[in-house]
């Protein structure tokens, strides 16, 4: 499973960096490492939303608030099943 954060001007000032660092926890807590690519890039064009999350090539909106709920109930439940996004 690939995820992509977006780290670029908007998305860092809305707090991406907190979301990579969320996220990061979860996969090594979970010990998905070998499961998931985690990675960053620059400007994703989806500046309204607030940090732009990329899994498997769909795009979603996080907040550093909302980032276990959304790893919780959005990717453990595909990775358990053996599934993408």
């Amino acid at each position: 499973m690939d995820i992509t954060v977006c780290i670029g001007s908007s998305c860092h000032l809305k707090g991406s960096r907190a979301v990579v660092e969320r996220l990061e926890q979860l996969i090594l807590d979970g010990g998905w490492k070998q499961k998931v690519a985690l990675s960053g890039s620059f400007c994703m064009g989806q500046c309204q939303t607030g940090v732009s999350v990329r899994v498997d090539g769909a795009y979603h909106s996080l907040t550093p608030e909302t980032t276990e709920q959304f790893f919780l109930q959005t990717i453990l439940p595909r990775l358990l099943s053996g599934t993408s996004l």
